[in-house]
């Protein structure tokens, strides 16, 4: 069987609010697209009712669902997996909350990424929107942002959207060296990526803040910063390895 032309890849853990609201209206959208697809549910070992929902949804649509039961291990970790066991040309990670509209995955596929291996989803370029989110969180979300440009990557206006969408092939390279289970497994991404020399660009998102966001910035914010700066140990202790070594493979060092 070919391979589907996109895979949509769904980190869950406890989302029986919202798994299956979120799964109809992505299902919906893609049932009116022109090409082949699949979606992916990355179970990060939830307690409540998320595999039954799945479970349900998966019966009644066939086989365009696949659910991935995992021991729980944090969203890098439910992200890896779901990415690994993808099949999809392009292999698109979106968050549980669908804080940005389904349709808006559009602008992560050709012709727009035609000339890159990685488009991330940013909320902090021109013609980006963040709506509904408290001042607060918004001026420490730029704080963050602020550091991880200093310690990793300089550049990259965004880090952490979690709408992310990757070329099978930066896919299949970069997934296996991740290292971090935690919320800065999107920085490890990036910063090795670019050691691997594939081509990144931010794409201009609407974003609806949840109140129901798993992330909380001031009790996640020391543990991502720790994990920032252990990227940068792993990368100059040469712990990040590929299959395939060359000239631009992170193994080189710092």
């Amino acid at each position: 069987m070919a391979a589907p032309f996109l895979s949509v890849v769904i980190p869950a853990y406890n989302e029986e609010a919202r798994i299956a609201g979120t799964l109809e209206q992505v299902l919906a959208y893609l049932g009116g697209q022109g090409y082949s697809w699949e979606v992916v549910v990355a179970d990060d070992g939830s307690t409540d009712a998320t595999p039954e929902l799945v479970a349900r949804l998966a019966e009644e649509r066939g086989s365009v669902i696949h659910y991935l039961k995992l021991p729980h291990g944090g969203k890098g970790w439910a992200v890896k997996q779901g990415m690994l066991k993808a099949q999809g040309e392009y292999r698109f990670m979106c968050d549980a909350d669908l804080s940005m509209p389904i349709e808006q995955v559009a602008r992560f596929l050709p012709p727009q990424m035609a000339d890159y291996d990685i488009a991330i989803g940013s909320r902090s370029i021109p013609g980006a929107r963040r709506l509904g989110e408290p001042a607060m969180r918004k001026a420490m979300a730029k704080g963050f942002s602020l550091l991880v440009r200093g310690l990793a990557l300089p550049g990259i206006a965004d880090s952490q959207c979690g709408f992310k969408c990757f070329q099978a092939e930066a896919a299949e390279r970069l997934f296996p060296l991740q290292k971090l289970h935690g919320f800065a497994f999107d920085v490890e991404l990036l910063f090795l990526a670019r050691k691997l020399g594939l081509r990144t660009v931010e794409v201009p998102i609407d974003w609806y803040h949840s109140p129901q966001s798993k992330v909380k910035p001031l009790r996640d914010a020391s543990a991502m910063t720790r994990d920032i700066l252990r990227v940068r140990w792993n990368y100059r202790r040469r712990h990040y390895r590929s299959s395939e070594p060359g000239p631009s493979d992170p193994r080189a060092g710092a």
